[in-house]
């Protein structure tokens, strides 16, 4: 955070300098737009291949296999989740900050999750959000995040003296990736990246730039769905927070359990060809 009071004076061209416009870091003109037209009318007549709760305060992994669809739906109370993607052999992960960088603090419709590099190609599009008219509120919030990292139980001990919770997303995410790939949970600890918000409401405050949450809009019956453009791996976890209305990594909010919904269209929508990576060349050193 930025002091209360300054230690060192202003310039005499300080108001100047700071009416300086800015430019955006990544202008995404150039980038592919996806067809969610086409994304969508393949839906039509497609087939759930797979459903899976995520209980409260846990996590829950599943499969999509490329071209199909996926759901997270609220289905018992307002309730926000972490989500983590991989390709399906776990060698790509989602790539919070590149996808910020490139689609923004918050998520909808038409953006995309981004792989780690090298590869840097979509895993997965965004195809419709039942969300998508809470826009940004007058305090700058907004939902589905890609600002936060996850709760976590060493930011817990840290800010708490010494509290130890064994619920936060992170802790429910590794243990789900462990049971679901055999591993340790040494092992899987390694995969659990930063996350995306689903359904949770965020943003920075203006005067002194702090990550805050309030309480979700999402109501039962509302869904993130997305397009797997690979063969993914996924992890969801039901935040011990609820609708993160006052805190998160506690047993004292109200939580309600989470669905994830797996769809196989008939067909791939129109042009679809799948996610290529990225084309830049290593051999020249990276």
């Amino acid at each position: 955070m930025k002091p209360d009071t300054p230690e060192h004076p202003a310039p005499s061209d300080a108001q100047a300098r700071r009416q300086v416009a800015p430019v955006i870091c990544y202008p995404v003109e150039t980038l592919p737009k996806p067809d969610v037209a086409a994304y969508r009318a393949a839906r039509e007549g497609w087939e759930k291949i797979e459903s899976v709760v995520v209980p409260a305060r846990e996590a829950a992994c599943f499969n999509v296999p490329a071209g199909c669809f996926f759901r997270i739906v609220s289905i018992e109370g307002p309730q926000v989740g972490d989500l983590n993607i991989w390709s399906a052999d776990m060698s790509e992960r989602f790539y919070s900050g590149k996808t910020r960088a490139l689609h923004g603090t918050h998520l909808s419709t038409g953006d995309r999750m981004w792989s780690s590099f090298p590869t840097l190609r979509p895993l997965a599009t965004i195809t419709d959000d039942t969300l998508d008219w809470y826009g940004f509120d007058d305090f700058g919030g907004s939902v589905h995040d890609v600002i936060g990292t996850r709760c976590d139980p060493y930011t817990h001990c840290l800010l708490s003296d010494g509290g130890q919770y064994h619920h936060c997303c992170h802790s429910n995410l590794t243990r789900a990736v462990a049971k679901a790939r055999g591993m340790t949970l040494e092992e899987a600890e390694k995969h659990v990246h930063d996350v995306l918000n689903v359904f949770m409401c965020t943003g920075f405050t203006r005067d002194t730039g702090q990550y805050f949450m309030k309480a979700s809009p999402v109501r039962p019956g509302d869904y993130l769905e997305f397009f797997a453009e690979t063969d993914l791996f996924g992890a969801m976890s039901a935040c011990p927070g609820g609708d993160c209305s006052s805190e998160h990594s506690s047993d004292e909010a109200a939580c309600y359990p989470m669905l994830v919904e797996v769809y196989r269209p008939k067909s791939a929508p129109a042009g679809w060809h799948g996610s290529e990576v990225n084309r830049y060349d290593r051999s020249h050193g990276a």
